[in-house]
């Protein structure tokens, strides 16, 4: 399968040093958290020929690092928290430098109404996590704490994390959807899943900031995700390649599609970019 050499997507790369943009579930690893010795030998080539390779990811930052190390990445930046962490790392010095922090009291109030038997967490400004139930998941990246739900209401939040076992995906998403959630950004998952993020922060906010610092034309920057919440970021990169299981409404904003992530999809992007 051919990815970027399609027509029109073979003049968007060049020979310069890319700005390469990666998701992790569902791109980098598959849906029981694996990830192939063809995705992770490509990745670490690309990064091996200086690409700045850009893990961005819903996951928390002690979830996403282990992703960050088995490629190779001992000198670059990672996206977190679908936007609202943003770190450097310098070999194993892992530098913090922003935080999208907000306000969740409105959103989970609402939520409670509708979804009162869902489980609840969040990601404060400290990076701990707090949960209304007994609820983790390897997401996180670190153990939660059980609080009452209105510590929660009273908290900070980098991230929060809704998820029912009471209702389908489909089901969740409407009932979400029909909450006319304000002054944040949310995006609702495969299953009956919902994160929810500062207004306006996604992932590609946060690639924004970090394309600023490093100083690479939109041109030169590469997206792959396969999730709804990685629709701005596919939007945002000069060339957005969704994987080939990804939601219609994925696929439909991406420049091009490769193979599902049970087919190495990834490494058939990065393949074809190292030929170059």
């Amino acid at each position: 399968m051919t990815v970027l050499t399609r027509t029109g997507n073979d003049d968007r790369l060049n020979m310069r040093k890319l700005m390469i943009c990666l998701d992790v579930d569902g791109t980098i690893v598959n849906h029981r958290g694996q990830m192939s010795e063809r995705v992770r030998r490509s990745a670490r080539e690309v990064v091996e020929r200086g690409h700045e390779v850009v893990i961005s990811t819903g996951r928390s930052l002690g979830a996403a690092l282990p992703i960050v190390r088995e490629l190779g990445i001992d000198h670059g930046y990672l996206v977190a928290s679908n936007g609202g962490v943003l770190a450097k790392i310098t070999g194993e010095d892992v530098d913090v430098f922003h935080r999208e922090v907000f306000d969740p009291s409105l959103a989970l109030a609402a939520l409670w109404r509708s979804l009162p038997t869902a489980k609840y967490a969040l990601e404060n400004e400290r990076g701990e996590f707090l949960s209304s139930d007994v609820f983790t998941d390897a997401s996180f990246g670190a153990e939660s704490q059980v609080v009452d739900f209105e510590e929660l209401v009273n908290s900070k939040a980098v991230r929060v994390v809704v998820f029912s076992t009471d209702a389908t995906a489909e089901d969740f998403g409407q009932a979400v959807q029909g909450l006319g959630l304000s002054g944040v950004t949310y995006s609702v998952g495969w299953t009956a899943w919902l994160d929810i993020a500062a207004e306006g922060t996604t992932k590609a906010s946060g690639l924004e900031r970090l394309r600023a610092i490093l100083k690479f034309d939109t041109a030169d920057t590469l997206a792959v995700g396969d999730g709804r919440n990685d629709i701005e970021m596919l939007q945002w990169a000069g060339l957005g390649v969704a994987m080939g299981q990804a939601p219609e409404e994925v696929k439909d904003v991406a420049d091009a599609i490769t193979d599902g992530v049970d087919e190495d999809g990834l490494a058939v992007v990065l393949e074809e970019l190292l030929q170059r």
